[in-house]
């Protein structure tokens, strides 16, 4: 069954430098989520919209109810691979996932739905009718490499998001770690993520840095889009007035 959580989450553009000065602060209160090595790990994302570019849009224009479909993996592995439903209602978040194999990977990626239909899995479903009804397609690969802190009290979560970068959904090989990508960030700036279920701890409110920019409307997906489209003399999408697909 998929699972979800509700959450507070707040995003922050911040230095290097910060950084290392709040790693430092959270020594004697966070420790490195178990799931990830001394050095975190690497999150891929494959990012789904539909033909309105509704997750594009709506996101851009900070449209306080709206949602966003991924395909997300970790290190280039094919062990664990989830479709994701993220739906943000103002402050709260509510994530679904459900996992796929490899070969369903491909499936989708190659425009073979029929079989999320037949999935004991209501997120999986809703998935295919996305697909289906709304022409849910890929859109943009997002890579960044993520270290993890979880702090017990409040069930506090922060990371560290550093070389957020975009590619195109590229071929069959989703899995390829040496595919080209660019970086979407400004040199020396990362993401500051604070997630928590229940309450935010006063001395965990007072680690952020003061000049950390709160993003609002902004996103990895947003950005990496954006990416792309400079890349492509912003028609990435268009071509003569009509999208591609």
């Amino acid at each position: 069954m998929a699972h979800s959580v509700y959450r507070h989450e707040y995003k922050y553009l911040i230095s290097k430098a910060e950084m290392i000065d709040m790693q430092i602060r959270m020594r004697p209160y966070f420790k490195l989520d178990p799931h990830a090595g001394e050095n975190g790990y690497i999150i891929r994302s494959i990012y789904f919209d539909d033909y309105w570019n509704s997750a594009y849009e709506e996101k851009d224009m900070g449209v306080f109810n709206r949602k966003k479909y991924r395909i997300r993996f970790y290190d280039f592995n094919d062990e664990v691979i989830h479709v994701e439903r993220k739906k943000k209602a103002g402050a709260y978040i509510y994530k679904e996932s459900a996992p796929i194999t490899h070969e369903e990977l491909d499936k989708i990626l190659n425009g073979d739905y029929e079989f999320l239909l037949k999935k004991d899995n209501n997120l999986l479903r809703e998935f295919y009718y996305e697909c289906m009804t709304n022409v849910l397609r890929p859109r943009v690969i997002v890579d960044y490499d993520r270290v993890p802190y979880i702090m017990d009290c409040g069930t506090v979560r922060i990371t560290f998001d550093e070389k957020v970068r975009a590619a195109s959904v590229y071929g069959d090989n989703v899995f390829d770690k040496d595919g080209m990508s660019m970086e979407v960030l400004e040199p020396n700036k990362l993401i500051l993520e604070v997630k928590y279920t229940e309450f935010l701890p006063r001395i965990v409110q007072d680690m952020i840095p003061g000049g950390a920019k709160e993003f609002t409307a902004a996103s990895k997906y947003v950005m990496c889009c954006d990416k792309l489209m400079y890349l492509h003399d912003y028609g990435y999408w268009y071509e003569n007035g009509e999208k591609e697909w």
